[in-house]
């Protein structure tokens, strides 16, 4: 996915704010699933994050325009975990790993990825 920097999502100093990075990546994910017409959520459930681990390398800047990369690392029946990273032309800006389980939305309790879901990222 790529994506311009804007105005908005800078600090006063004109650096890419460090909570928009994970805003970004969210995007990113996100779109894997609508660009084949689904949402990333069912009547039955939806993602949450469970973990992720953050690298800052070197801030993005208002302007730039930026590419995200994800690769799924592990893909379970309740949960998956992938790297993602964000890129200026090639260089590395920001890298994160983060690990998504799936909940069922009426008892907020671990339950299985639907199938429709568990194609499309296998297809990823």
């Amino acid at each position: 996915m790529q994506f311009r920097v804007y105005y908005e999502d800078t600090d006063s100093t004109g650096l890419v704010y460090h909570a928009n990075y994970l805003k970004f990546c969210e995007r990113a994910r996100s779109e894997v699933f609508f660009k084949v017409g689904v949402v990333p959520q069912s009547t039955q459930g939806g993602f949450v994050i469970k973990s992720l681990q953050a690298e800052f390398i070197t801030p993005a800047l208002l302007g730039d325009c930026l590419q995200v990369s994800t690769q799924i690392l592990e893909l379970k029946r309740v949960s998956l975990s992938l790297q993602q990273e964000i890129l200026r032309q090639e260089q590395r800006l920001f890298r994160m790993r983060i690990k998504l389980a799936f909940i069922d939305l009426a008892t907020k309790k671990p339950t299985s990825i639907p199938q429709k879901f568990l194609e499309i990222l296998h297809g990823f």
